[in-house]
């Protein structure tokens, strides 16, 4: 014998939450669910092509019945099944649509930060954005640039202490 779940007062409120959780799924989360339907959907395709590439047309060869009609069944209910995720593929696309629909739409010009711009508007924000970016390239150009002239001086050095230890080593030959 079971024991009845308790009563709370609350219990009417936490289930209408469950509930409502449960239809509330979050967009990236369907778009997880649509793309392993669109895995399905290919995987589906590519089992019915296999099939279909199997089967032999009754051509006047002799084949077998049974084996026709078991690969004849199992097309049926590929082609059913992909007909099953194409219409949670609508589902998952028109939910995602719905929750995305209140979301305000921001043009591709703004995510891009672009060189070049027609509007003084989106020119003034490029540039206050990018004056700290140009302050740190410049500073990255000139330390690259001494640093070249470091390398250069090095370099040099590096020729003289070669000439200087070629001058001592034939000195030594011509001396011994």
């Amino acid at each position: 014998m079971t024991t009845p779940p308790l009563a709370t007062p609350f219990g009417g409120q936490q289930q209408a939450q469950q509930a409502q959780a449960a239809r509330d799924v979050n967009t990236a989360s369907l778009c997880r669910i649509g793309q392993e339907t669109v895995q399905d959907i290919v995987l589906r395709t590519m089992e019915i092509f296999q099939l279909l590439r199997n089967m032999q047309l009754p051509n006047g060869v002799t084949y077998h019945p049974n084996t026709h009609q078991d690969r004849l069944g199992k097309l049926q209910e590929h082609l059913r099944m992909l007909s099953v995720l194409f219409r949670k593929l609508r589902l998952v696309y028109d939910k995602c649509n719905e929750n995305c629909a209140g979301l305000d739409s921001i043009p591709p010009e703004q995510l891009i930060p672009f060189v070049e711009d027609d509007s003084s508007k989106h020119e003034d924000r490029l540039a206050s954005q990018s004056r700290p970016a140009t302050e740190e390239r410049r500073e990255i150009m000139e330390v690259n640039k001494k640093l070249k002239q470091k390398n250069q001086q090095l370099k040099q050095i590096m020729d003289q202490l070669r000439n200087l230890i070629w001058e001592i080593n034939s000195m030594l030959a011509v001396r011994s």
